[in-house]
Parts: structure tokens; sequence; C-alpha cells
């Protein structure tokens, strides 16, 4: 997650890297950008629906022009 000065896509939403892949999704799920392996989209998904609200806080934080904190990958 990282704060976009601009504004591209104005909804929360994450930015993940893959290889030479990268995909940028709401948090709601919604592919806004980019594509992203089968099996990796699903884990991405799934670490989203596990950790949304996480990633709510952290999105509200950086709009307030505050830093993020760390959430931790799947294992």
């Amino acid at each position: 997650m990282q704060s976009e000065k601009g504004q591209k896509h104005n909804k929360p939403h994450i930015h993940a890297l893959y290889g030479d892949d990268e995909i940028v999704v709401g948090i709601d799920g919604e592919i806004l950008e980019g594509t992203f392996p089968n099996k990796q989209m699903k884990l991405l998904l799934a670490w989203i629906a596990i950790h949304e609200e996480e990633l709510r806080e952290n999105w509200m934080s950086l709009s307030n022009g505050n830093g993020y904190f760390k959430i931790e990958p799947l294992h």
C-alpha cells in the first residue's frame, strides 16, 4: 500500500508484485489495473479478505498523511 499523489485510483487499493507482474486491486477485490497468474490472484484475494480491516486502517492513515503499518503475509 502506498500514498498516491494525484490519486490515480480513487478507492482504497493495494499494489502487488509477483515476478514481472504487477496488479492494483481494490480492497473490495476489484482489479483496477494489471494482471496476475490465477494461483497468485486467488492467494492475493484471500489475503485481502483476511486483512480487510487492517487494509482500511492503513488506507485511512495514508489518506491523512500519516504512515502505514506492516501487515503479515500469508505463510
